[in-house]
């Protein structure tokens, strides 16, 4: 009995096909899609020392959703920055169940490997929030944090 090889084509792939069973042209299968939104939370930084230490990390969107003032834009969070934003959410969004943050952790809280844990933490939820069409069209809160570099938790609070 022979085994397929692992690199063998399937057939799923073997057809480009869109709703309707026409092919997809070479244009339409490498254009920008129509609406498209990218987050990533990158480039942590640790500041400070003792107990005034914090990191902060770059959030970077590109989209070009109309929901969204700027097509490409990065601006720096802290995880405190974070709870507040989803605090407003939850209470600016009734009709929508806020994902949650990563965990408070109080121990080794600076050691690389925690660091990217909360990273990738923060992009997820980030990237669900973002990209929730109930919030896109009806958070005052959102585009303003994922955007605005001069973002203030007091303003909104």
């Amino acid at each position: 009995m022979t085994t397929p090889s692992p690199f063998a084509r399937s057939s799923l792939f073997d057809e480009h096909r869109i709703p309707g069973g026409r092919e997809q042209t070479i244009e339409e299968m490498y254009s920008v899609p129509e609406s498209f939104l990218e987050i990533e939370v990158r480039n942590p930084q640790t500041h400070g020392f003792g107990r005034k230490m914090y990191t902060d990390y770059e959030v970077v969107c590109k989209t070009n959703i109309p929901a969204f003032k700027l097509r490409h834009s990065v601006v720096r969070r802290r995880y405190s920055d974070f709870e507040a934003f989803r605090d407003i959410l939850e209470r600016e969004s009734t009709r929508v169940n806020i994902p949650p943050l990563p965990g408070k952790v109080f121990t080794n809280r600076f050691s690389d490997e925690v660091i990217e844990a909360r990273r990738e933490g923060l992009e997820r939820f980030l990237t669900v929030v973002a990209g929730h069409p109930l919030l896109q069209t009806g958070s005052k809160v959102l585009g303003a944090f994922i955007q605005d570099p001069s973002w203030d938790k007091g303003v909104w609070q």
